[in-house]
Formats: structure tokens, sequence, C-alpha cells
């Protein structure tokens, strides 16, 4: 029997942080990698995946939006 990870809804403190970290050394927004992860999430056990990188593309097409309009 497999044992069951404490933080099912969410990510491991660890691992959050060592996310955190990864998207500062590269750069990348923390928000944007959480809102991809949480997509793959709600895509995961569906028999079907239809749909999932249009929603992934809608993510990072937006952020790219919300950047340019910054510069």
């Amino acid at each position: 029997m497999k044992q069951q990870h404490k933080t099912t809804n969410t990510m491991a403190q660890t691992d959050k942080e060592l996310l955190q970290e990864l998207c500062t050394q590269y750069n990348i927004p923390y928000s944007k990698v959480e809102k991809l992860l949480a997509t793959v999430k709600e895509y995961q056990f569906k028999d079907r995946r239809t749909g999932i990188y249009e929603a992934l593309k809608e993510i990072i097409k937006s952020d790219l939006k919300k950047e340019s309009n910054e510069v």
C-alpha cells in the first residue's frame, strides 16, 4: 500500500520553495508556473485531455501580452 503525501491538493512546502527558487534563478514568474501546473493537474485524470494544449497556450499568451504592455 502506497503512503499518500500529506499535501494532496497543494504542493509540499519544500517543493514550493525549490520551484520559487528556480523561477527566480531563470527569471520566470512563479505565478505563471503555478497557473500552468494547476491546469495540468486539472486535466490529469480526465479520460481525454482535449483542450489542454490550448489552455496552456492561453496562459502563456496572456502573460506575454501583460509583459509586452508593461514595457
